[in-house]
């Protein structure tokens, strides 16, 4: 397989048919990473049949094993962010997807709930640094105005993963086994970090990337490179932590994060409990939103915000617009509490977890733009440590409230209210979007 194989052909990738596009394989490639880590995530999301009639596991059971890989993967975020910053997105991104693939494995042969368990915090381990090590590659490889669209890629993949891997999934699970879907899964993960081996490099190290391309790309803004190492060092995690817009860029990823993840996690049960549809049906119906999203954002979130710019457009005011208006939308959520029909519940979801999407790649160009140098690791990780903690909060609270109600009405209104306070903060507290300042 020839390394350029890796590049998609659509000269609507980029502004000047003349420059290469070599950059495009790049984001191509996390994408598929993100694709495969995200179908490892869900694989659980419809495993609840089967895991009770083996291990007896009850709804709140199954929420805490639905946090428990946001549980490393959050404790991580920040150190990955450091690690990224010193040692590269090569390195780290080589030794994460090793650890996430043996993780599918280890759950796939767990003897009891304890293995299980564990494996789902060894599989938060090795996919901490994912969308950091996305956000600082897409930063050395893509100039600001192609930036949103690069992010979109991967953005994108995490919500096409759920579109075909829970149907998949349910598939394997009704004909073969729980066993087998995580063992799937496990081969999948594997497979990725060959390729994420032998295709990824930074641009210094690109033999494949042209001088145009490469001119091309620092003439746009794309990140300048320094040399990985210990001595490598940004701003200090406390002095980001204290910055307004790394604050309101981090609690209004964290309320997108907290539906984004009940309906991961809870979408294929609601449908089946409340709407009285099987498992396979129901994952057919969950099929709908992800695609939803995932068309939404390339299109509106990626494509869109960047062809606003490069035609002249406001950036700024491009990014705020979708920013806000995506998560405004995610409060359709609300319409689902109220869904009287499998039909109507999917339109609900779809509205908010569409518009969700759109926004979700542009938080996360953000960190690329706003850090100080060197930095851009550590802010991508501070944001991703605070959104996962909704992606803790998110299935756990979603189970006791459904436990004591039995009902979804109220964890969906949860969501609703978390996500104006995230419209909130994007326009109080991010604001223009503009750099963050050297520390002194």
């Amino acid at each position: 397989m020839n390394a350029d194989s890796l590049l998609p052909s659509p000269d609507v990738l980029s502004p000047n048919p003349r420059i290469p596009r070599r950059r495009w394989g790049i984001a191509l490639l996390l994408g598929v990473g993100v694709l495969v880590n995200y179908i490892d995530r869900v694989n659980l999301s419809v495993a609840l049949p089967a895991l009770h009639a083996e291990f007896g596991v009850t709804a709140v059971t199954f929420g805490w094993l639905l946090g428990a890989y946001s549980w490393t993967y959050a404790l991580l975020q920040m150190p990955s962010g450091v690690l990224l910053d010193r040692f590269g997105v090569k390195l780290v991104g080589r030794v994460s997807t090793f650890l996430w693939s043996v993780a599918s494995f280890a759950a796939s042969v767990s003897p009891g709930l304890g293995g299980f368990f564990a494996a789902r915090l060894l599989l938060g381990v090795g996919e901490a640094p994912t969308f950091p090590a996305a956000a600082k590659a897409n930063g050395y490889w893509f100039p600001a105005k192609e930036r949103t669209l690069a992010t979109a890629f991967s953005d994108a993949a995490a919500k096409l993963a759920p579109a075909l891997g829970v149907p998949l999934v349910a598939v394997m699970m009704v004909h073969f086994g729980w066993r087998i879907s995580f063992a799937a899964t496990g081969l999948a993960s594997l497979a990725y970090f060959g390729l994420f081996f032998r295709f990824y490099r930074n641009p210094s190290e690109d033999p494949h990337l042209s001088q145009a391309e490469r001119a091309f790309m620092a003439a746009g803004g794309a990140l300048p490179e320094v040399a990985a190492g210990p001595s490598r060092k940004g701003a200090s995690l406390g002095y980001l932590a204290r910055q307004r817009k790394v604050i309101g860029l981090s609690i209004g990823f964290a309320s997108y994060n907290y539906t984004f993840y009940l309906l991961l996690n809870w979408m294929p049960s609601y449908l089946s409990s409340t709407m009285h549809i099987d498992l396979q049906s129901s994952a057919l119906y969950t099929a709908v939103p992800w695609l939803v999203a995932t068309f939404t954002d390339l299109l509106v979130g990626g494509w869109l915000v960047d062809a606003l710019a490069q035609r002249g457009w406001n950036a700024v005011r491009v990014r705020q617009v979708v920013l806000v208006g995506g998560t405004a939308l995610g409060m359709g959520i609300l319409g689902a509490a109220y869904a009287t029909t499998a039909a109507s519940a999917v339109f609900w979801i779809s509205v908010s977890i569409g518009g969700l999407a759109a926004a979700a790649p542009v938080a996360w160009s953000l960190p690329a733009l706003i850090a100080p140098r060197n930095s851009v690791g550590s802010v991508g990780g501070i944001v991703n440590f605070v959104s996962q903690l909704s992606a803790i909060s998110a299935p756990v609270v979603t189970g006791y409230v459904v436990k004591v109600t039995h009902s979804f009405a109220w964890a969906f209104g949860v969501a609703a209210i978390f996500l104006a306070i995230g419209v909130a903060s994007y326009i109080g507290l991010l604001g223009d979007m503009a750099p963050v300042a050297e520390p002194a």
